[in-house]
């Protein structure tokens, strides 16, 4: 019903940064997540559980800019709710709910428009709010897919909500609260830090299993399945997204994701998964041979990558903007290029390309894989948490490696919360040969 990983304090102080972000005579609603018709645990959206971390489906947090109140509102639980799942927290018991979560004033749903009716400016967050394996940007597209079906076309909650205040209050002004909220998440507490090394150090224990359990034939969607019992057994909800184990050809598609083909002797395979651990994940990438033996082109382009992704390492550091240290990067790796052999022209080529390219620091990581929030124009502060993921093309082959580490930048540097996976060649080949969960435990069929 409700989490123990953030004090009262710490989500008192967010909302008071929403709060003088707003200024006085404005309010904040924040409108938490539906319950779905599903059997599924439910999962808040990451905006309301950033503010007051209830995990109560069809909840909404109101923050008085003029009082400097905070006002939760819940629905009431039926009885035949409390007989079949227990009782949970809702509008029937306000004083438990106020104990638990430092919010003095608790009122039931049916309540909240008295509430809105004398503002004069509401902040509404203006995207959609990301649940399990979401992110803004998939969100985004989907809603897009729905809209261009011409027999579908509904409005996601968000679009709906922002209708209803418009037609309800036609007199208050609609601003976007997305922006506070993004900058809010984008700078990480020590206590989110702490969650995001236990979900990195879960993806690369994950990935290292995965590793360990790779032979030809097995399917990619058993990789899947260790990487989700290392997060599993260690108290995670489920992956924080759906796994990329993409062998073969497939290693081409940057976000494959049918895992449903059997990896086969001489190719590699690209894996990148993460868990939804407390609210947090992560983000790796690893590539390695399927028989534990990278090919001589394998070894030659992944190691490339590779060495890049070290130069990056060297250099990652606060106070100086992304541009600057992909910058330095790419220096650095111009000797490496100069005095390179390879086999074929196209291989230099897209070696040379990839130094040019400016999307190897390429996105936040946080409570969503893509997280909110934009580092890339200013110096990285501590606290920014980001997936370094330098990537190699060679469009002529269909060929495409990268490699993934989620990196959070500290007062005088970064710490690699994936390190624990292997990174280079030999260590992984070495790996890849121990005997996995696969192989202990074998498949049915």
């Amino acid at each position: 019903m409700f989490q123990t990983d953030f004090c009262p304090v710490e989500l008192a102080t967010r909302r008071q940064r929403v709060l003088d972000a707003i200024g006085s005579g404005a309010v904040a609603l924040i409108q938490g997540a539906e319950k779905e018709g599903t059997h599924g645990l439910f999962r808040q959206n990451n905006d309301f559980y950033y503010l007051c971390a209830v995990e109560v489906p069809h909840a909404y947090l109101l923050l008085n800019g003029s009082s400097g109140e905070s006002l939760l509102f819940l629905p009431h639980q039926s009885p035949q709710s409390v007989s079949a799942e227990g009782e949970m927290l809702s509008a029937d018991n306000a004083a438990t709910v106020s104990r638990l979560t430092g919010l003095a004033q608790v009122h039931g749903i049916e309540h909240l428009a008295r509430y809105l009716e004398r503002a004069e400016v509401i902040y509404t967050p203006l995207r959609m709010g990301e649940g399990a394996a979401m992110s803004w940007d998939t969100l985004q597209r989907g809603q897009q897919e729905i809209i261009s079906d011409p027999w579908d076309g509904r409005p996601d909650r968000m679009r709906r909500l922002v209708s209803l205040l418009r037609e309800r209050y036609p007199g208050a002004e609609i601003r976007n609260l997305s922006p506070i909220m993004d900058g809010l998440r984008l700078i990480k507490s020590e206590q989110e830090i702490a969650l995001l090394r236990r979900a990195g150090k879960l993806s690369a224990l994950g990935v290292a299993e995965a590793m360990r359990s790779t032979e030809p034939g097995i399917w990619e969607h058993q990789l899947d399945a260790v990487m989700r019992y290392t997060y599993l057994v260690n108290g995670a909800r489920d992956a924080g997204y759906r796994a990329i184990i993409a062998g073969g050809d497939a290693m081409q598609f940057g976000h494959y994701k049918a895992n449903n083909a059997q990896l086969v002797d001489g190719e590699a395979v690209l894996v990148d998964c993460a868990p939804d651990y407390h609210y947090y994940t992560s983000d790796i990438g690893r590539i390695w041979p399927v028989n534990g033996r990278y090919s001589d082109v394998q070894r030659e382009l992944y190691g490339f990558v590779v060495q890049y992704h070290k130069a990056f390492l060297d250099v990652v550091r606060p106070h100086v903007t992304p541009e600057q240290i992909m910058d330095e990067a790419a220096e650095r790796m111009r000797a490496v290029l100069e005095r390179s052999s390879f086999s074929k022209d196209i291989y230099q080529q897209a070696a040379a390309r990839t130094l040019e390219w400016r999307g190897h620091m390429s996105h936040p990581v946080g409570m969503a894989v893509h997280d909110v929030g934009r580092y890339r124009e200013k110096p990285l502060q501590p606290g920014v948490v980001f997936a370094l993921d330098p990537s190699l093309w060679v469009p002529e082959e269909q060929l495409y490696y990268r490699v993934e580490d989620t990196l959070v930048i500290t007062q005088d540097g970064y710490e690699n919360l994936t390190a624990d996976a292997p990174l280079e060649l030999q260590d992984v080949e070495a790996m890849v040969q121990q005997e996995g969960m696969l192989q202990r435990f074998p498949a049915l069929w």
